[in-house]
């Protein structure tokens, strides 16, 4: 997979969509007057200006690494993805606003046209789409701000079907349905807000990654034969990738170039992890002294043979 042409390609698909999506419930929004299908209209243009600044995030995270940035630039995706956040919290505030003041105004006004009903169920088809697609891009991608693109997304799902609620709620005698479901919607939508940054918060401050991703990277090591254990093992995320530092036990009776070896062996095992981008290994010889209990690996190291036995 071409991780670059896979995360540019889904920003424009995305931006794309919105573009549609606007143009669509502008039209309809012009026939019917439907306030439902107008505030929709609304959000997906908002979702349109938005994605012209997710996609030139995107295209800036996946050029190439240059002087500058020798690693490349995708340390600046999570900055993207809390962008990306924002806009989730914003959409999710008006839409509690408008719900609560329609309530406490008694002002309700939904069309009952089957048209209005037409173009949400359209809007929440095409959305369920487009989620799917970013949220697998996104994980195949490791590219957070995707994954935040999907969550959103997910969220015009649920404003959209809120909004339908309404038009039929209208049609059957409830308009008080539209505001009612439309202050539900919204605390599901701040909901994703806080997970898309609590998410990419954890890569700004360089947050280990999971346990088994840790044991995996002890498991490796531990599996030269001439590595006796590990200890200060440290796995931390930079962006959405992670660096990895460790000291690796082994008898001192070993020649430079057969200490180069085992090191370099067990750096290109790490490396294989598909979300780990760099790793520095120290090879700490016995006679020195400077093997050294270390609880955390041995948990580790405990843990990835108790997945071996599994499996």
């Amino acid at each position: 997979m071409n991780r670059s042409r896979a995360v540019r390609s889904a920003g424009i698909v995305v931006l794309a969509a919105n573009v549609l999506l606007a143009f669509a419930k502008g039209a309809v929004w012009l026939q019917t007057g439907s306030l439902a299908v107008g505030s929709e209209a609304v959000n997906s243009l908002a979702d349109s200006v938005y994605s012209i600044v997710v996609l030139g995030g995107l295209y800036l995270t996946t050029q190439p690494p240059d002087f500058e940035h020798p690693h490349g630039h995708e340390r600046i995706e999570p900055f993207v993805s809390l962008f990306v956040a924002l806009g989730v919290f914003a959409a999710g505030v008006l839409v509690l606003w408008r719900a609560t003041t329609s309530l406490l105004s008694g002002d309700i006004s939904v069309t009952t046209g089957w048209l209005a009903a037409a173009v949400l169920v359209g809007t929440g088809v095409a959305k369920y789409a487009l989620y799917r697609y970013c949220l697998r891009v996104g994980e195949e991608a490791r590219s957070p701000a995707v994954v935040a693109t999907a969550l959103d997304n997910r969220n015009d799902i649920l404003t959209a079907g809120a909004a339908l609620i309404g038009v039929l709620g209208a049609r059957f005698g409830l308009p008080a349905l539209d505001p009612i479901a439309a202050g539900v919607v919204s605390l599901g939508i701040l909901y994703t807000g806080w997970e898309i940054v609590e998410d990419n918060v954890d890569y700004l401050v360089g947050r280990a990654p999971p346990e088994d991703l840790r044991a995996d990277i002890v498991r490796r090591a531990l599996d030269h034969p001439d590595v006796e254990g590990v200890h200060d093992v440290i796995a931390h995320y930079v962006g959405p990738e992670i660096d990895v530092s460790l000291h690796v036990e082994v008898e001192g009776d070993r020649t430079l170039i057969e200490a180069h070896g085992i090191e370099t062996r067990i750096m290109d095992s790490i490396r294989d992890i598909p979300e780990v981008d760099e790793v520095f290994v120290h090879v700490d010889p016995k006679e020195l002294g400077e093997w050294k209990p270390d609880d955390e690996a041995d948990k580790l190291a405990d843990t990835s043979l108790g997945d071996g036995d599994e499996n």
